[in-house]
């Protein structure tokens, strides 16, 4: 077992070059964050396990493997015991529906690895796993993330700090767009000036409301040619988390992208919770075009947004959809773009649904499994899509109703 520390870093310097503003009066997170990885032996090339064990604390779980570019083509499950009860879950399947981002840093970093999603099990004591596949990767390992470290009783809840987002990029990157709009509709929105939005900016949690720590960030991010689409996701874990936790799922699935998967930040762009709370997600700017690392294929010159939850059979909640489609009309409207119309993407990879230079016509406000082969964002969302794109397409002044 490997143990990395992790520091909760956010100096006034690194907000001030983002341009972001951090919550008055609140406190996030200051406990030691740290990740434990358990190696998954054998040579079976079909079949592989770890036997159930006692671990470290952690609250999130994810299995990597050392070629970034390699599927896993099978099905990976962990059971968890909680450190609460000594009970342990039922078996769990992990979506293996990530992938290494098809261009930008996050491509080319030493260190990438392939990985599943996250998943978060709450404060949890021991774990169990089992892979099968036609062919598993190598260098298969179990990632425990514990987002709040050597201090598990540290509170998750931090408010609603907000996120400005104006400032100017200390980097304006290297990233070109491949997305290509419909002859009517050509687009000009660059990371070097604020475009004018049509809907009024939604209330953002900064990342230093929810606690990043901006110091595993090490390089600048890559800006693309604006913002033509954007993709929605669900995180495809636990439903059963209350909205105080909502930061420490925000700051694990940080955690996890830089540090087990070697990304060079958080892959999207916004996180929404079941009670309509918006975290901002990669740093650059919530009103720039910062590529992401969120949908294979199509990760440049669109937008993501993921659900905290599985919503594959749950329901997702008014006030989270209600939050999708204000944050998706505030910055599809950065551009001028109708969030209920339609866009002419080039895909930028093979990803198993298309090739690459392929043009796609999609939704502006898209399901994840519009641009890649995943049942993402689960089919509770997905049939939610179009009554988004209509309060989207009215929404300027959207109110968010209060969670239940």
């Amino acid at each position: 077992m490997r143990l990395l520390p992790r520091t909760v870093v956010a100096t006034a310097l690194a907000l001030a070059a983002l341009g972001l503003t951090g919550p008055a009066g609140q406190a996030h997170a200051e406990g030691t964050g740290t990740v434990h990885t358990i190696d998954i032996l054998g040579s079976d090339p079909m079949h592989r396990a770890v036997p159930r064990r006692a671990t470290q604390p952690f609250r999130m779980v994810g299995v990597t493997w050392d070629d970034p570019h390699t599927a896993l083509e099978g099905t990976v499950e962990v059971r968890t015991r909680s450190a609460a009860t000594g009970e342990w879950t039922g078996w769990r399947a992990l979506d293996t529906d990530a992938r290494t981002p098809e261009t930008g840093p996050d491509h080319i970093r030493a260190g990438v690895r392939g990985g599943t999603q996250p998943l978060w099990t709450g404060l949890a004591d021991g774990v169990q796993v089992r892979a099968s596949g036609l062919r598993l990767p190598e260098g298969m390992r179990v990632e425990l993330v514990d987002p709040d470290g050597d201090d598990p009783d540290t509170p998750s809840d931090t408010g609603t700090g907000t996120s400005a987002g104006t400032g100017t990029p200390s980097d304006t990157g290297t990233g070109t767009g491949t997305g290509t709009d419909t002859p009517s509709d050509t687009g000009t929105g660059t990371s070097s000036g604020t475009p004018q939005p049509t809907a009024d900016r939604p209330d953002v949690t900064s990342r230093a409301g929810w606690g990043a720590d901006e110091s595993l960030v090490q390089n600048p991010p890559t800006y693309t040619t604006g913002t033509q689409a954007i993709f929605v996701h669900h995180t495809a874990g636990t439903n059963d988390y209350t909205c105080a936790e909502s930061a420490s799922i925000v700051r694990g699935i940080f955690t996890y992208h830089v540090q087990s998967n070697g990304w060079n930040d958080i892959g999207y762009h916004f996180l929404v919770d079941k009670c309509g709370t918006v975290f901002e997600g990669r740093a650059g700017g919530i009103d720039k075009p910062v590529q992401g690392a969120h949908t294979y294929g199509f990760n440049t010159a669109t937008s993501s947004i993921s659900v905290l939850g599985d919503h594959n059979t749950k329901a997702v909640s008014a006030a989270a959809r209600a939050s999708i489609a204000k944050v998706a009309a505030w910055k599809l409207g950065l551009y001028d773009r109708d969030p209920s119309g339609t866009v002419t993407l080039t895909a930028g990879a093979d990803n198993g649904k298309y090739t690459a230079g392929q043009k796609v016509t999609l939704y502006r406000i898209s399901g994840h499994r519009d641009g890649y082969p995943t049942d993402c964002p689960g089919q509770s969302l997905y049939g939610d899509l179009p009554a988004i794109r209509a309060l989207a397409a009215g929404a300027g002044r959207l109110t968010v109703p209060t969670a239940p």
